[in-house]
């Protein structure tokens, strides 16, 4: 049975177990054809992502009106008009540094134009090739640029994050869609931030939007859009706050999706 389509506006999508098949490494043909769909009906679509804003290759045959990198922490619309940018403070990156010189913790730090890592340790090559990404290159210990940090990843245990964050990066927020390694981002901005900032830009309430998502670290965006949909392979958490959860991102889950909502027909 179809649902009213609540007049949505604007969809936000992440990209891996979203988009991306993690299976396949590709944006299944019945996904394409909605979001072609969805922006020939005049509504925008969205990229909402932990990845970096030069990490969305494997989605650049697909046209979209606008990209949240960083978790909310860099947004920039197609034509590239920057909606808005946040760093991480700066005493948390020399924080997190400091940490590493004593106790052995992999981490990455994200900037708009590049990405550096600490050590290429065998959990942190294979994080980078299960999300079909190059493994980054190490950076110079004694030339880090502290501050321009959009994002880091820090590869640590669950039940080891909320001490680490407390009394090693204080000013900042972790969210994570794998046991392997957390997200963190500027204090207070995440990806309901960017969010926030394209209904702004293209006023739009968020009475009007619909988001898909599949990992932890998109629990604020399907909390904060009038409909929140987890795929099939969401994780247990997000599937908990979701509004509604769909097939697989192999089994046409967003294309379900959106004719359920009578988004699409």
């Amino acid at each position: 049975m179809n649902t009213q389509d609540h007049n949505i506006k604007a969809v936000f999508f992440d990209i891996d177990g979203t988009l991306l098949s993690f299976k396949t490494g590709k944006v299944p043909s019945s996904t394409q054809n909605a979001i072609q769909k969805l922006r020939e009906k005049g509504i925008k679509v969205i990229i909402a992502t932990g990845r970096s804003i030069n990490s969305l290759h494997h989605i650049d045959h697909l046209k979209f009106d606008g990209f949240i990198t960083f978790n909310g922490a860099y947004c920039i619309t197609t034509s590239n008009k920057l909606i808005s940018r946040y760093t991480i403070d700066p005493s948390d990156i020399k924080s997190l540094i400091n940490y590493a010189k004593n106790i052995p913790l992999s981490y990455s730090l994200m900037y708009e134009d590049k990405v550096e890592i600490n050590d290429a340790t065998p959990e942190v090559v294979g994080m980078y090739s299960h999300i079909n990404i190059p493994v980054p290159p190490i950076h110079d210990k004694e030339n880090i640029d502290v501050e321009n940090v959009l994002q880091a990843n820090i590869f640590l245990r669950p039940e080891a994050e909320a001490t680490f964050m407390k009394e090693v990066m204080p000013k900042s927020i972790s969210t994570r869609w794998t046991p392997l390694f957390a997200d963190v981002n500027p204090g207070n901005i995440s990806r309901q931030t960017g969010i926030e900032n394209f209904c702004r830009h293209f006023n739009i309430d968020v009475s009007e939007t619909m988001s898909f998502g599949d990992g932890g670290n998109v629990i604020s965006m399907l909390k904060f859009t009038k409909i929140g949909i987890a795929m099939g392979n969401a994780n247990d958490s997000l599937k908990e706050v979701a509004d509604y959860i769909t097939e697989d991102v192999d089994n046409h889950g967003i294309e379900k999706a959106l004719i359920h909502f009578g988004v699409l027909n």
